[in-house]
């Protein structure tokens, strides 16, 4: 008979925060978020290391099924890197919009203005590439992969927005070669593709609006 381990514990945080103060605060971070938009025009101008490594560490307290914490975030920096990463990118998202996609499919981009070109993958001073961590010699059988990295990747994106940089969510499919392009091992799977940075000068965005929170809020 297996006798499981002793559970350790350690004191809950005090958030030591009253009910007028956590109203505030809330407010204000949605206020922040609210302003936040996908960006794919970027200005050649550097990110502070400190802000990337502050933003992975914010992603990597998410809450993880069985806290096995199966991501891997990979920063991409090396010029040459970025353009062998654009360059599979564009391959793959070209077999895409020219073969793969259905009409419907490519009806719901059609408002985006999205093709097959993604400069921003070369552009972008630094692309963060985000993968889930499955079994392999070192590591376990992840619970929740997906719902656990997708948690992170939301903490990611929002200190970075907090830190006043944009950000974009890219997802080319399939996204095996990022495998290649980051020498990540195969039980390393591909999950998405961000491209971080100051929006140039001249970059504007898709003129959409959100849903009104009547139609996202359901109150029983």
């Amino acid at each position: 008979m297996t006798v499981p381990a002793k559970l350790l514990t350690a004191p809950a945080p005090r958030y030591g925060c009253g009910d007028a103060e956590s109203v505030e605060r809330a407010a204000r971070f949605a206020a922040s978020m609210v302003l936040r938009r996908s960006i794919r025009d970027f200005a050649d101008r550097p990110v502070p290391d400190e802000v990337i490594e502050a933003a992975v560490r914010a992603a990597a307290s998410a809450p993880s099924g069985a806290n096995l914490q199966p991501w891997r975030f990979v920063v991409v920096r090396d010029p040459q890197r970025k353009r062998d990463l654009r360059a599979a990118a564009e391959a793959t998202e070209r077999e895409f919009y020219q073969r793969r996609a259905s009409q419907e499919w490519l009806g719901a981009l059609a408002p985006l203005g999205t093709d097959w070109r993604k400069p921003f993958l070369e552009t972008a001073p630094v692309v963060i590439v985000v993968f889930e961590v499955h079994q392999g010699p070192d590591t376990p059988r992840p619970y929740y992969a997906k719902e656990s990295v997708g948690i992170a990747v939301g903490l990611l994106l929002a200190c970075l927005h907090e830190a006043g940089l944009a950000t974009l969510t890219h997802t080319p499919s399939p996204m095996r070669f990022l495998n290649t392009v980051c020498q990540r091992p195969p039980h390393e799977r591909p999950y998405l593709v961000i491209p971080v940075g100051h929006p140039s000068p001249d970059a504007t965005v898709p003129d959409l609006a959100r849903k009104p929170l009547d139609q996202v809020l359901v109150e029983l």
